[in-house]
């Protein structure tokens, strides 16, 4: 039978030659296993936590030290009378020779790799000792660097390149320098006589949903016993079997066909459930004794990326359908959840991927700068019915394509295809982040047109792996579909295309640094990076801060280390001045550039999910904004902080990406009196109005429309009913703006804010939208005593009842002392329109309240 002992106890480490870390020849307890270098030094309190204040400075040194860890194991007379003893190792971070009772059995090099020795000649019966040695990561990357060539890249040193190792380590626009070093993932020690070994399950999903399932596999060596296949549901309820299986044969196939509706299929979420099925290989000897049992988690999907011609624009779709749906992909894109890996819980991951399916988000993108995410994590999204879309470990670089570096992407790149080839939740590889976009910049010798030249020769040999290594694996080993890089238009395109392939947006924040109120006319086919920065929740502040009340101004050289993003102050103020009157009080700073980062990414996914106009009208596909997360304690693009608490941005996307939206765009048009005058000019002021529908039924809702004066009692109100396409977005109005008559002067424009409402046939509001007068810095709000606002928590505790009688823009919530999961934030409230917000942990405190005009500046 095939056995497996994990390795967990009795492990020690110790600075290599001694140093701040421990004592030549010191071996520190380790406090728990899987571990890394930093972590276990952060509990001995041998180093300050570089999580807070300016010690991310003070830590350096540990990356550029060498380390080793040991284990001592026992080994039982039955466990070496296997004919089969092999130690492996899932993840080693990154260059370790690895030694067994004095014997040399591996040398490591890869962080993402897992590796396997056969160690039953080294061992003995009683004690045995594990010894891993590990080099600075660094100190090899430069050494291989000064060897191969130095090239250019993106964040972080550019010996990064030449390393197999999570690229963000090495520090990132939003990220620390936190070299990890150590056995950052489970080592085991596996005894058996014949085991399955490369099971690999494919289902094929037709058009017409009938399936078909094949599951074939391997033995490590042959055996005179059977083997069967079985399907099971998510009952264990037996669905299908292929038994007596001659195991002496080679390959070794089961297949099954089933017609459609047999097998109940896999949806994102939103569109259908997501039941999930076990395949489970067993193999037994002659007499019906279990030798090795495999199991395997599957789900059934017809997944494809649609690449087809538009009906009433250039270029091509690139969308995703599933099982013949097409769907809007709203979603994030992801970062490692912490510089410290080894910290990451399940629990973290599970609470961390809810809050993305709370947010109504259907898609994450993991992002090509830091690890192949582990196991749990797309099972969570399998789980869930998120789409995965999975970039292979390359970001922003030039990267090399020597012999001994392609030899370690081709094991990666195989390695992680098997493991997570049969997830349903994950529906495209891409190649690398952002790698075609920087030698297109620095241009590097790229020609599109060149489809068979040797790569390797050129000053971007990269495009070997992307265009060759890789494509060849994918499709050998999955039927995922293979995208060479995000962004990529194809069609001998630039990156930059906005009507083929996917597009990085970055012309709002870095680029020409574009007013976010242009996102509609920087759409792409496919937006799969997007953002703007805002600051975390104040206490995220206050916690790196660690106490420092003479650091707490948004210029201290402590909130400035916690932003890595280059040329962050200018392009925060920049978009802060043009749009806000704003104050530099810490907490009012905090809560303006939320709002900022609030109103961005709302708009953009507003104007985008626009253009998601019905079949063959799929202008924008997807919307995946940069970041979901962080891995540190920081100021950043994410929307949700380190510490788990959703930014404002969060809940403002969140009511952008619901089922049913209603958005409403103010344009202006200026008509001059003829082709001589300056002066005398007329300017018309024009409402657009439409809703989308992601279900996929026509949906009748009534579209109310209120517009209120800001400066007077006057309001206009009408309704009407309208029809919701199915699985798209609809026109619903498109006149004049009440109450703004033409003007013949500049000067003479009103502030009017305009609201619409989509109401159910019981009058529930399934949608809001409100459209203001912008920049809203040139906006005379009301007293605060005319406003008539009203903040009244619930005879629950847990509820927050909000009203007023003069619209209130960018309302946000808050408590003093713990924090409190609230369900909304960033709201703007209409009078006659109140709205309840759920306070999870409020406890009956009492509610504090910011919005624009609020008094604070």
């Amino acid at each position: 039978m095939h056995s497996v002992k994990y390795l967990t106890e009795n492990w020690f480490f110790t600075q290599v030659g001694g140093g701040d870390g421990t004592k030549d020849g010191e071996w520190l307890t380790v406090s728990k296993f899987p571990t890394t270098v930093q972590v276990e030094l952060l509990k001995l309190k041998k180093i300050p936590d570089p999580y807070i204040g300016l010690n991310e400075m003070d830590v350096q040194w540990v990356e550029e030290s060498s380390w080793a860890f040991k284990n001592t194991f026992s080994i039982t007379e039955e466990e070496l009378t296997a004919p089969n003893v092999d130690l492996v190792f899932e993840g080693v971070d990154t260059f370790a020779v690895i030694t067994l009772n004095g014997h040399k059995i591996l040398d490591t090099q890869s962080q993402f790799l897992t590796y396997q020795s056969a160690v039953k000649q080294y061992l003995t019966v009683g004690s045995n000792e594990l010894v891993l040695s590990f080099e600075s990561a660094f100190i090899k990357g430069r050494e291989l660097e000064i060897k191969h060539g130095k090239f250019n890249c993106w964040n972080g040193d550019s010996s990064r390149l030449h390393v197999r190792k999570s690229q963000y380590n090495y520090g990132w626009d939003w990220g620390p320098m936190l070299m990890t070093v150590g056995p950052w993932k489970p080592i085991s020690l596996h005894t058996y006589n014949t085991k399955i070994v490369d099971i690999d399950v494919r289902s094929k999903v037709s058009e017409r949903l009938d399936v078909n399932l094949t599951v074939d596999f391997s033995l490590s060596t042959q055996t005179s016993g059977l083997a069967s296949v079985t399907l099971r549901d998510s009952l264990g309820v037996q669905v299908a079997e292929e038994s007596n299986m001659k195991a002496n044969l080679e390959p070794l196939r089961a297949e099954f066909t089933f017609s459609a509706g047999f097998l109940d299929l896999w949806y994102p979420v939103g569109y259908g459930k997501q039941p999930l099925y076990t395949v489970e290989v067993k193999l037994v000897d002659e007499h019906g004794k279990v030798i090795d049992t495999l199991t395997q988690t599957v789900a059934f999907r017809r997944a494809r990326v649609v690449q087809e011609t538009l009906v009433d624009q250039d270029g091509l779709t690139f969308l995703f359908e599933i099982n013949n749906i097409r769907i809007f992909c709203g979603g994030s894109n992801w970062i490692p959840a912490d510089s410290f890996l080894t910290n990451v819980t399940e629990e973290r991951y599970r609470a961390w991927l809810q809050l993305l399916v709370d947010g109504n988000q259907n898609m994450v993108r993991v992002w090509g700068g830091g690890i192949y995410e582990p196991d749990i994590f797309y099972d969570i999204c399998d789980e869930l019915g998120i789409l995965v879309w999975q970039d292979f470990m390359f970001g922003c670089g030039q990267y090399p394509a020597y012999d001994s570096f392609l030899n370690l992407v081709q094991q990666e790149a195989q390695q992680q295809v098997k493991r997570l080839r049969n997830h349903p939740s994950l529906v495209i590889f891409a190649g690398n982040n952002e790698d075609y976009m920087l030698a297109e910049m620095l241009k590097l010798e790229l020609d599109y047109s060149d489809e068979t030249g040797d790569y390797k020769k050129t000053n971007f040999p990269a495009r070997h792996i992307y265009e060759r290594l890789l494509p060849e694996i994918v499709e050998k080993h999955s039927d995922i579909h293979y995208h060479r890089s995000s962004p990529y238009s194809g069609q001998g395109r630039s990156t930059m295309d906005k009507t083929l392939g996917d597009l990085h947006q970055w012309n709002v924040w870095h680029g020409s640094q574009e007013p976010w109120h242009n996102w509609d006319i920087l759409a792409g086919r496919f937006v799969s990076e997007f953002g703007m920065e805002g600051y975390p929740n104040i206490r995220t502040v206050d916690y790196w801060l660690g106490g420092d009340r003479s650091e707490r101004y948004p210029q201290s050289r402590v909130n400035c280390s916690h932003n890595k993003a280059a040329g962050f102050e200018r392009r925060l103020e920049l978009y802060l001045v043009e749009n806000f009157k704003h104050s530099f009080e810490m907490e009012s700073y905090v809560y303006y550039t939320q709002i900022m980062q609030a109103e961005t990414l709302a708009s953009a996914y507003r104007l985008w999910r626009r253009n998601w106009r019905g079949r063959g009208r799929e202008h924008t596909a997807g919307a995946l904004v940069w970041q979901m997360n962080d891995c540190w304690p920081t100021t950043s693009w994410a929307i949700v902080d380190y510490f788990l608490r959703p930014k404002p941005a969060y809940f403002a996307i969140a009511r952008e990406l619901r089922p049913y939206t209603v958005g409403i765009a103010r344009k202006e048009k200026k008509t001059f009196k003829n082709d001589r005058s300056a002066a005398f000019f007329t300017i018309d002021t024009n409402l657009e109005i439409w809703g989308t529908n992601s279900s996929l039924s026509e949906k009748m809702v009534t579209l109310e429309v209120t517009s209120f004066d800001l400066e007077s009692d006057w309001r206009d109100k009408w309704s009407e009913e309208v029809k919701l396409s199915p699985n798209s977005s609809t026109e619903l109005f498109k006149g004049c703006l009440p109450g703004q008559p033409p003007r013949t002067k500049d000067s003479e424009i009103k502030v009017i804010i305009v609201s619409a409402r989509l109401l159910d046939e019981t009058g529930a509001v399934l949608a809001r939208c409100s459209n203001w007068l912008e920049p809203f810095k040139f906006i005379k709000f009301p007293a605060i005593k005319d406003l008539g606002l009203k903040v009244a928590v619930g005879l629950d505790g847990e509820s927050v009842m909000l009203s007023t009688k003069k619209p209130i823009k960018g309302l946000i919530l808050d408590v003093d002392g713990d924090d409190v999961k609230w369900n909304d934030q960033a709201i703007d409230l209409m009078p006659d329109d109140p709205q309840v917000v759920r306070a999870i942990g409020l406890n009956g405190r009492e509610v504090k309240v910011r919005f624009l005009g609020d008094g604070s500046v």
